[in-house]
């Protein structure tokens, strides 16, 4: 084995955001084998070269005994001969010593499917964890970078030729792996002319892109690598599309290249003219920036925004004998959303068969009796069975769902799953099921209520979760909303930056409502965020509790029966 020891300077990483091409470390690799298949051939020889700015940081060449003979047509190609290899070192040492050669660069192959590919084959049967490597192939880059004219063929002799490389290809690892890395440096002086300058840059090139769809990278130009919330716009100044991202600068250049490969994407980045952007504090704020914004303009590539309001809600009228009904807007007493009008329709009917709550829609006065409908054996009034109420007997009825509602009791609940018990005893099975497909849409729907109900019922919650960058995140949530976000950046004092955030804080006004007139995927994606790791409360005007008697005390029993769903519908 020969190897020259790397250059003591400093390596960027990889994860470096768009680190340039003349800052990228490669190590370009070569492998001589006994063969072409990975699972039955076995590597006779490496060679490899550690680059980085057009200057050659260290080699590795050695090679490889594959404990078995090496085929007559392996000899004829490359010169290495079965006695060549005796007491030369096996795979299982040379693999861990190539491994940390090549920590921390890009690998570089000419037909990178074959080399990665034996590389990968060793360390499996070695049990040797194999590196996330990112892998760039010299044969696509000059499929793509040179026409068919220029190069009809992009083997690598061919490619030396071309270009004119001072290290000609001879089947011998390190040789081809010398002529590799000069291939390499011509291929990136091409595409330099082409705008491309950064490794990620060069990844989402490798694609075919049109000319004019390229050309409008210069949108991106100014934008910068922080969160926040982006806009494209079109001819008439008028919001195409709207998009969140942790860094706005490269989610927005890689839409004029060829990572994009959505139709819509494409036709939509023809007609704009330019993009817009909101900075925000961290990806909560531009979360929930992003919904205000598919709101308030509805963008038509935006799937989403089609309905930005959309949603149904069961309520309970004011009348003397109260009914539920589908609506759009909610009422003080409501239940929901529900995403369509038919899943809400059969909640309602199965909370008015439970709470024997009427189900016609004529008007009854309060100096009247509700004795007006007549029992029927299918499809009847529920409210019907109990005989001719008036007012004061019917209200214990709406009563009870309000207290479903309010998580006040789970009565309902708790009689919907004796119910299908019973069902169950007499093998009335498929009954069962039904009626414990529409329970379960009843229980999640009233969960994902109180649960956002709960937050939304807080006049003011701070919270704070460790920055990535280290520091602190934080958050004012007034009502369920999103009132202030901000960062304490490492070393900052934090309570100070606190005290501004509230001070700056949206003045938020509530209703009666159940979520107090917030948007129930604003106030969910809150939810989530206060909700994962690391978040800590800073202060909170009360407590941040679901209801003891609400829905959530049946959400395992709801899982289980969408796990038998799914089992049911895959059978």
């Amino acid at each position: 084995m020969i190897a020259r020891p790397a250059s003591s300077g400093h390596q960027l990483a990889f994860d470096e955001l768009d680190l340039s091409l003349r800052n990228t470390t490669f190590v370009v690799v070569d492998l001589e084998t006994t063969g072409g298949r990975p699972n039955e051939d076995a590597i006779t020889e490496i060679g490899a070269v550690k680059i980085r700015g057009g200057e050659i940081l260290g080699e590795m060449a050695t090679l490889v005994d594959p404990g078995r003979t090496v085929p007559p047509y392996i000899v004829e190609l490359t010169g290495i001969t079965t006695a060549m290899l005796v007491g030369a070192p096996r795979i299982e040492r040379v693999l861990p010593s190539f491994i940390e050669f090549a920590r921390g660069s890009i690998l570089v192959a000419h037909n990178a499917r074959f080399d990665v590919g034996f590389l990968k084959t060793a360390a499996a049967r070695m049990d040797v964890s194999w590196p996330p490597f990112q892998v760039l192939c010299t044969v696509k880059l000059a499929r793509r970078v040179l026409t068919r004219d220029e190069a009809p063929s992009v083997k690598l002799s061919s490619l030396a030729l071309l270009f004119g490389v001072g290290t000609r290809p001879t089947h011998r690892a390190l040789d081809d792996a010398r002529a590799t890395v000069e291939v390499l440096h011509n291929l990136i002086e091409r595409v330099g002319n082409q705008g491309v300058h950064s490794y990620p840059e060069l990844v989402d090139y490798l694609p075919a892109v049109s000319a004019a769809h390229r050309a409008k990278r210069h949108l991106a130009h100014g934008l910068p690598h922080a969160p926040g919330v982006y806009l494209f716009r079109g001819p008439s100044d008028e919001v195409l599309y709207v998009g969140t991202s942790a860094d706005l600068h490269r989610r927005v250049r890689n839409y004029f290249t060829g990572s994009e490969t959505r139709g819509r994407m494409k036709e939509m980045v023809a007609l704009a003219t330019r993009v817009d952007h909101v900075e925000c504090a961290h990806a909560i704020e531009a979360g929930v920036r992003e919904l205000r914004l598919l709101v308030a303009h509805a963008p038509p590539y935006n799937r989403r925004s089609k309905f930005p309001k959309r949603g149904w809600w069961i309520a309970l009228t004011a009348e003397a004998f109260p009914r539920l009904s589908v609506v759009r807007t909610p009422t003080a007493q409501s239940l929901g959303p529900f995403a369509g009008r038919t899943a809400a329709v059969e909640v309602a009917a199965l909370v008015a068969e439970t709470c024997r709550l009427r189900t016609c829609t004529r008007r009854i006065a309060a100096s009247r009796r509700h004795d007006g409908c007549a029992v029927e054996s299918v499809g009847g009034c529920a409210a019907a069975a109990d005989g001719p109420q008036d007012a004061e007997t019917y209200a214990p009825v709406a009563q009870k769902f309000r207290d479903l509602s309010d998580g006040i009791s789970s009565s309902v609940i708790d009689e919907l799953l004796a119910r299908i018990d019973a069902l169950a005893e007499v093998e009335l099975f498929e009954t069962a099921a039904r009626l414990r497909d529409r329970t379960e849409a009843l229980v999640t729907a009233l969960r994902r209520m109180q649960r956002l109900g709960s937050l939304a019922r807080i006049e003011q919650f701070v919270a704070a979760r460790p920055a990535p960058a280290g520091g602190w995140e934080f958050v004012v949530v007034r009502y369920g909303r999103l009132a202030s976000a901000g960062v304490a950046r490492r070393g900052v004092p934090p309570m100070p930056v606190v005290a501004a955030l509230v001070a700056a804080a949206e003045t938020v006004s509530p209703d009666d409502t159940p979520l107090r007139g917030g948007s129930p995927e604003e106030i969910a994606l809150v939810a989530r965020w206060l909700e994962s790791d690391g978040v800590r409360v800073v202060s909170a005007t009360e407590g941040y509790c679901e209801p003891a008697n609400g829905a959530g005390r049946y959400a395992r029993w709801c899982r289980a029966v969408r796990d038998i769903s799914r089992r049911e519908r895959d059978n």
